[in-house]
């Protein structure tokens, strides 16, 4: 084989950390390979968000962004020093690609399409001349541990160098996009502490019928509080989206980590409630009024006034000790209170986490101590930066996975 010539980086993964990396890279006139294992970039990037592209959030306060990380915040304030939300509405602003701010600070191009996010970055390269190998699986990676170098790595059409390399191949989560932790197993061979991933912004399985009935429906204000063993563990308020499955949408999947730690410990149940902002009494009060004008119907065919919109069919299996068919002015003070106590509290039985092919984030790899995080450059080789999603680091949903992927990726390739 023909030996290519030598390159000044070498990024592998073509996703959102990897297209970073290697524009900015570019941009500082470096001579750039970019080695990706998909027929096209940016496979996953693609679809994110549900191919609107949840870009970053909006949270002005650093302090209050880098505690959304949790343990891994405390590691970043250096890199988002030098590159954080502000710095992305300016780069894809500045490509004439406008933001926009919507609920819970999430932000999004302003056209709604992941495709127009891509295409930004795909011109951002192109602009700096990166060649771009794709159908290029990395097949080996040769260093020199003891002179603290990556040498080479080696695809089906021969073997690459560069002065230095920048592993941006994401962890494992949407497994159909090429992402099957490959750059975990490298890491680890060359002496990294890799953590094992676990899927961490999930939908959670549950084994309720009333549930499933009611797959497709989404409902933006919900409360939900979990327990375990029956003892309250922690409530959210926010957006669910009913599945066949069990529970999904921007709520549940923010509780997916902490519902991870409680199946360890025992039997984890939950409970919803449909009008948090209301209390009991005020929400009697509105049953009352609402079966005061419809005394003389079933109670079935008036449930869809007192349940949240499209929830009607799924949540009269609930009632199953009060019989639907019966007049409204047959329902007892009994009946009446356990309806309203019941919209008060869905039940829910968890019973599992989604996988690896539903995860938004899955957390694992690098461990961050082995990270200079200056400059995202491995503490083990000389040459060698890690980014984006091979960086353990907890990540909610709600824009801050991407923003990890585009700081780390602009630190390493400011620094490669």
């Amino acid at each position: 084989m023909k030996q290519p010539e030598m390159y000044d980086v070498i990024v592998i993964g073509g996703g959102a950390a990897g297209l970073m990396a290697a524009g900015t890279s570019a941009g500082l006139g470096k001579k750039v390979l970019l080695l990706e294992k998909n027929k096209s970039l940016g496979k996953k990037l693609k679809i994110t968000g549900g191919g609107r592209c949840n870009i970053t959030n909006g949270e002005e306060d650093i302090h209050k962004f880098l505690k959304a990380y949790e343990e891994g915040g405390d590691h970043l304030y250096s890199p988002f020093s030098k590159f954080n939300n502000k710095d992305t509405f300016k780069f894809f602003e500045n490509k004439n690609l406008p933001l926009v701010t919507q609920a819970r600070k999430r932000v999004f191009p302003h056209t709604e399409r992941a495709i127009d996010v891509y295409n930004v970055l795909e011109q951002y390269i192109k602009e700096g001349k990166v060649t771009v190998k794709l159908s290029n699986p990395v097949l080996k990676i040769s260093s020199d541990k003891e002179n603290r170098k990556i040498v080479s790595v080696k695809t089906k059409d021969g073997i690459w160098k560069a002065n230095s390399y920048i592993f941006a191949t994401g962890g494992v989560s949407h497994r159909e996009t090429g992402s099957t932790g490959d750059g975990f197993k490298w890491l680890k061979d060359l002496g990294h502490t890799v953590k094992d991933p676990t899927p961490t912004i999930v939908p959670l399985q549950a084994k309720d019928k009333w549930i499933h009935t009611l797959a497709g429906v989404s409902l933006s204000f919900m409360k939900i509080t979990f327990y375990l063993d029956n003892k309250k563990q922690f409530s959210k308020t926010g957006k669910i989206l009913f599945t066949h499955f069990g529970l999904s949408g921007p709520l549940i999947l923010n509780c997916s980590k902490k519902v991870s730690d409680l199946l360890q410990s025992g039997e984890v149940t939950a409970k919803i409630d449909a009008y948090p902002d209301t209390d009991l009494g005020s929400l009697e009060k509105k049953v009352i009024k609402i079966f005061d004008l419809n005394k003389n119907k079933i109670l079935k065919n008036i449930l869809k006034d007192i349940t949240p919109p499209g929830t009607a069919k799924g949540i009269e299996m609930i009632f199953n000790d009060i019989d639907l068919t019966k007049k409204v002015h047959s329902v007892t003070k009994e009946e009446r209170k356990q309806i309203v106590q019941n919209l008060k509290s869905l039940p829910v039985s968890i019973i599992g986490l989604m996988g690896y092919d539903r995860a938004v984030v899955a957390d694992g790899g690098v461990v961050m101590k082995e990270i200079d995080t200056k400059t995202m450059r491995s503490m083990l080789y000389d040459n060698l930066y890690i980014i984006g999603d091979l960086l353990h680091i907890t990540r909610p949903s709600g824009g801050y996975s991407l923003q990890l992927c585009w700081t780390t990726g602009y630190v390493a390739g400011m620094n490669a």
